[in-house]
């Protein structure tokens, strides 16, 4: 439960309150009351609460000391800035970012999200029943979400079942945006490998590819479309070679052709070296489910991201054709994403500063002499 408390030393600050839930002090714009903690993770502690002045439940999600680490810090403005231009229902709505006290020193930020009961994770590994109607209808919004993300251009790199959110009527919403980046059309330019929790890693970051697109959110919702059908993940490796190794034992021993994409010498070299290994039919993996939906599941988990089927294509398939031709989605528009590794702690915070600024329209006024928008 979570308890009002005075404000330490040197806080204190108007409008302002404090409460202590589980020995984690929140310091809480007054309309917001907390009522319980949801969860800890390594970029933040989250809790529900209620926005006293609509009575509508939220999530808050507190960073932590966040110019602590430059990365966490540039990943944390990211999702603010990407956040606040992607507006779709498949895609976690940031309603709000809480002022800090004062601009020059803040190290703490308050994020609110919009409340969700759970994550696919939890209800893959429940015993609810699931449905083809259910893995149909997860599906289509998983893929309507993703699909609003491509068409601005931007790359989740990190879709997993933990980082898909649930209500109770079954509507999902794509949440965690912490490792998004654009697709990068530089021809110089590489993305780092260390996205995407391993078990839902496409080939081409698990073999260090200097380069690599949208396919891989695709692959990522192959792996997850394949654990809706059989309550566990396809895929699930120990270390970088044994996820290959478990891809190749699935898919079969991987073709000169199917291997263009590969820029790294050794990685190349090691695929050539394993042994000749037979398909195995997804069929056969997932006997009960729906031949559409293995058919869908086939054009998603292949090895060549060249050759996968893009989201848009997903959509029309017919496994889920029905249910997206009573959308009428328009494309996002392109996010400016800029180059934040080279900062210091002082731009980024000023970055960050302006960015929750865009959160407040009423503050505006007093900060527009300030501020460059």
């Amino acid at each position: 439960m979570a308890k009002l408390v005075e404000p330490p030393p040197g806080m204190g600050h108007p409008g302002k309150r404090y409460y202590t839930i589980k020995n984690t002090l929140f310091e809480l714009d007054a309309k917001y009351e907390p009522i319980e903690l949801l969860g800890r993770g390594a970029y933040g502690i989250v809790c529900s609460a209620v926005n006293k002045e609509t009575n509508e439940k939220v999530a808050v999600k507190k960073i932590k000391d966040v110019f602590k680490d430059q990365v966490s810090a540039i990943r944390v403005l990211r999702e603010m800035r990407f956040l606040r231009h992607l507006r779709h229902e498949n895609v976690i709505e940031l309603k709000e970012i809480m002022m800090p006290p004062n601009r020059k020193n803040f190290k703490d930020v308050y994020l609110v999200y919009e409340l969700m009961a759970t994550d696919l994770y939890h209800v893959i590994r429940s015993s609810i029943p699931l449905s083809d109607d259910h893995i149909k209808y997860f599906m289509f919004q998983i893929l309507r979400g993703l699909n609003h993300l491509h068409s601005a251009n931007i790359l989740h790199r990190d879709l997993k079942p933990q980082n898909l959110l649930l209500n109770v009527n079954c509507d999902l919403k794509i949440c965690d945006l912490g490792l998004a980046r654009k697709n990068s059309t530089k021809e110089d330019e590489c993305l780092t490998e260390y996205v995407v929790t391993r078990w839902y890693r496409a080939p081409e970051v698990l073999l260090c590819c200097g380069k690599y697109s949208t396919a891989i959110d695709i692959w990522s919702v192959g792996c997850i479309f394949a654990e809706l059908l059989g309550r566990k993940a396809i895929f699930p490796g120990s270390s970088c070679l044994n996820q290959l190794e478990l891809i190749i034992n699935v898919l079969g021993k991987v073709s000169e052709a199917d291997m263009g994409f590969v820029d790294n010498a050794k990685a190349q070299k090691y695929i050539e070296s394993l042994p000749y290994t037979p398909a195995m039919p997804l069929h056969e993996l997932y006997p009960t489910a729906n031949p559409l939906a293995i058919d869908l599941l086939k054009q998603m988990l292949i090895f060549d991201p060249s050759q996968r089927i893009k989201v848009n294509e997903a959509l029309a398939h017919p496994y889920i054709a029905h249910l997206h031709k009573l959308t009428n989605d328009q494309p996002a528009d392109e996010v400016i994403d800029e180059e934040m590794d080279e900062m210091g702690v002082k731009e980024l915070r000023e970055m960050m500063w302006q960015e929750i600024a865009n959160h407040h329209p009423e503050a505006y006024g007093d900060i527009a002499r300030d501020i460059n928008f």
